[in-house]
């Protein structure tokens, strides 16, 4: 008997409960709980009819849609470990992830089958486990998902899954390149659902709209979070992100949370006024800015959008869940802050480069200490230690402590640019770049952008100064990087103005608060 049950019962038991409920739904259809828990299990049977065992990897790639609460809950009744793509990558990505984490079966929508395509032949999958759905019926050689539900079960699979087997390996994008797999476990998800709850005071009658991408690990939370205590999960399965069409959207399914960046609320919030009276917005009651800081005036903004609503910023990682959430009352008493530790979590650590805590005031990376922190890196020991001091993870995050207790973020992982709530990563960048024959050098920075928060920015340096054109680089890294990590913008440099410490490596801040400077 476990302590506490994995999403694939807590779907049965509403299933039981509450078999008529509204349990998700996105743009173009809808399931009652019992729905819900019908499909699930069969497609929790049909993937251990193919021969998956317990532990088995299923990579999913898709846009937002009704499947993914499908997938995460088949699997999670199966016992077998989802592995989310992320849909903007491109094939030479999607075709690391699927070596590295050796998945058994992959689950794509027919918009991204292109990308599947592309590195087929290379892909550790055989024909029968590649699953299609789609609008159009399975391309040939593709499984097609429907035809696997009809022919399965819709009983409970009886798989004895344990509360610390591993339901989810989320990939984040890694600071030498490579993207690494973070495993979570089934009881430090259910843990991270019901924190989120409590910090939240969410219940059964709210709904949420999850808008950013259900590959995501902020998406996958907070539909945690909801499907566990019954809420209603209303997925925004919009390919482009439209504020008028969203605005409509939260007013129509009666959501009374949904999660968005900064940019997302900008462009909300240059709706018209006639075009915001269209619009009764009363049953948002809970706002969350996740991923970046906002500003005051967005958030003074925000909040006369949505008159009934208080506004919550958190800050976590998919390593780690929720470590501080800020709360309605203190977002202009403590404007900066991304707020103090969850509940039930252990008194954060600010820590110098000795291990020694720091003073309040004084910088330090930030280590939690969460029932619900990540169970390591997937095949890479040495990087899951150099992650924890004890039962303390890091990121790699520098903050600070007020006197109040408050923690305030100075760094974002180091170089880690956000660009419309996208995390991307220099170096990742930097390689591709690298490989061009006439860049003998090359950095990567974020710079500010009215739009997107940051843009990334890449500071050339050509061979023997050679002439390079911004277009020929821009089509260089097309085929190597997903579009929302490639530069929107160039700097041609000579060596020596790219700033350097003794040991001959790159001073980033030093270079970003020059170019920043410079871009404004």
């Amino acid at each position: 008997m476990t302590d506490v049950l994995n999403f694939g019962q807590m779907l049965a038991a509403h299933a039981r409960l509450s078999p008529e409920r509204i349990g998700a739904r996105d743009l173009e259809r809808e399931m009652s709980f019992a729905l819900w828990n019908a499909r699930a299990c069969r497609l929790a049977n049909a993937l251990l009819g193919l021969g998956l065992v317990k532990g088995d990897r299923v990579a999913v790639l898709a846009y937002n849609c009704i499947e993914w609460v499908e997938i995460y809950a088949a699997t999670a009744k199966a016992g077998l470990v989802a592995v989310p793509i992320n849909f903007r990558l491109t094939g030479r990505e999607v075709r690391f992830i699927a070596e590295n984490a050796d998945v058994a079966a992959l689950i794509v929508q027919d918009a991204l089958v292109g990308v599947v395509e592309e590195v087929r032949a290379d892909l550790p999958i055989g024909d029968d486990r590649i699953i299609h759905f789609g609008s159009r019926p399975a391309p040939a050689g593709f499984r097609d998902y429907e035809a696997l539900l009809a022919a399965a079960s819709a009983r409970e699979p009886g798989q004895v899954v344990l509360e610390h087997d591993p339901w989810t390996l989320m990939y984040t994008s890694g600071t030498t390149g490579n993207p690494k797999g973070a495993i979570r476990s089934h009881r430090g998800s259910a843990l991270l659902a019901l924190t989120t709850e409590i910090e939240l005071g969410i219940h059964r009658k709210d709904g949420a709209l999850l808008v950013m991408p259900m590959c995501h690990a902020n998406s996958l939370y907070f539909f945690g979070a909801f499907a566990y205590c019954g809420g209603t999960i209303n997925i925004y399965s919009r390919a482009n992100f439209d504020p008028e069409h969203c605005v409509r959207t939260l007013a129509e399914s009666g959501a009374s949370f949904t999660s968005l960046v900064p940019t997302h609320y900008v462009l909300m919030l240059g709706l018209s006024g006639a075009e915001r009276a269209r619009y009764d917005l009363g049953s948002v009651t809970k706002l969350m800015v996740s991923s970046a800081p906002a500003r005051p005036d967005t958030k003074r903004a925000v909040m006369e959008m949505f008159p009934n609503s208080g506004l919550f910023e958190l800050y976590g990682a998919t390593e780690t869940g929720w470590v501080t959430f800020l709360h309605p009352h203190e977002q202009f008493s403590k404007l900066g802050s991304v707020g103090r530790e969850c509940i039930g979590s252990a008194p954060i650590r600010l820590l110098d480069e000795d291990g020694n805590e720091v003073p309040d005031g004084s910088v330090g990376e930030l280590f939690s200490r969460t029932p619900y922190t990540f169970d390591g890196y997937w095949r890479l020991p040495e990087k899951t230690r150099e992650a924890f001091r004890g039962d303390y993870c890091s990121v790699g995050d520098m903050a600070r402590r007020d006197a109040d207790g408050y923690i305030h973020l100075v760094d974002r992982k180091s170089n880690m640019i956000i660009s419309g709530g996208e995390n991307v990563y220099p170096s990742e960048v930097e390689q591709v770049l690298a490989a061009h024959p006439q860049v003998r050098d090359v950095a990567v920075i974020g710079v500010p952008d009215g739009k997107w928060g940051e843009r990334v920015h890449a500071v050339i340096v050509t061979e023997n100064g050679t002439s390079l054109s911004e277009a020929a680089l821009a089509e260089w890294v097309k085929d190597g990087l997903a579009g929302y990590k490639r530069p929107r913008s160039f700097d041609f440099v000579r060596h020596e103005d790219i700033p350097r410490n003794a040991t001959g490596k790159i001073l980033y801040r030093e270079l970003k608060t020059r170019f920043a400077r410079e871009k404004v």
